[in-house]
This record gives structure tokens, sequence and C-alpha cells, in this order.
């Protein structure tokens, strides 16, 4: 399967995989920033003054960025998948286990941004907060719902592309 099917990034699907390339640097931006903590945090504990904090940001910044690359997976068909069992299929094949893969990830985020939004709201009646900076645990929760929205986007659009091939026998770009 290419790395980048369908990429003439026309119409609804070509849209939403420009909005998951951007949230997924985004997700890539706040890795360095985590990264860059931790090295502050290291060289200044040789030295007598460590970041305070740096554990609880490393766990929400890691979080946040991991959720940020679901949709970019999903909308460009860097997902991991198992070429052994499909290897001599026809186009039409391919497209069809990845619709329903595309089918199982649209319904699979729809779950996620309801139970995370539930999670955050609990989170937020609780008033749950970091143990050394305080930052409300509810706060992580915003960019991750974003997320799984843009994941439910993604897999819609791969949705309609492969249902596209399915049935109309096109070839993938």
């Amino acid at each position: 399967m290419d790395a980048l099917p369908h990429t003439d990034g026309a119409g609804f699907p070509g849209a939403v995989r420009r909005l998951v390339t951007g949230w997924a640097l985004l997700g890539g931006a706040l890795l360095l920033v985590v990264v860059a903590i931790n090295m502050i945090s290291v060289i200044g504990g040789v030295f007598g003054t460590p970041f305070p904090g740096d554990f609880e940001l490393t766990e929400i910044g890691v979080a946040i960025a991991a959720f940020a690359f679901l949709p970019y997976c999903q909308a460009t068909g860097a997902n991991v998948t198992a070429d052994i069992f499909t290897a001599g299929a026809s186009t039409r094949w391919i497209a069809g286990f990845t619709l329903l893969g595309s089918l199982v990830a649209l319904v699979f985020s729809v779950i996620l941004i309801w139970r995370m939004y539930l999670g955050m709201m609990d989170q937020k009646d609780y008033d749950y907060t970091t143990a050394i900076l305080q930052i409300p645990h509810w706060w992580a929760f915003l960019p991750i719902l974003v997320s799984l929205a843009l994941l439910a986007l993604a897999a819609l659009a791969t949705l309609l592309e492969e249902f596209e091939t399915v049935t109309k026998g096109t070839h993938r770009v």
C-alpha cells in the first residue's frame, strides 16, 4: 500500500489531510519542547537546580503529542498493517480492507471522544491537579479531544476514498 494514498489534495479528504498534517507537526513541536524541558532538568540537576515539575510536563506533553499523531497516521495510511496477507490481493480487495479499517477507526474515535469527554468532566468536577505544578488534569484532555475529532474526520475521509475505490474500482494514486 502506498505511504500517502490519494495525495491529490482535492476536496474534503485533501483538506482533512492538510489539517491533520499541521496538527501532527504541532504534536512534534510539543515533543521538542518536552525534550528541551528534560535536557534543562538534567543539566540543572547536575548543578543543583533541577526543573520543577519536569515529570508532570513530560507526562502531559507526551500524551498530547501521541494523540496528535493518530489522525495523521489514519489520513496517510501510516497505521500498522499486515501486508503479508494482502501482498497478492487486488487494489479493490485492499481498498475493501482499508475501508473496513476506516470504519473501525471512525467508530472507535467516536467512542473515545464520548468517553474522554466524560473523563475530562470528571477530572474538572473533582478538581484533580498535578502534584507539583498544580496543573488541572482536564486541561490535557482538550487537545486530546481535538485530536480524536480530527481522527474521526480522517477516518471519514479515508472511508469515503476507499468506498469510491471499492465501488468504482479506481486506482490509488
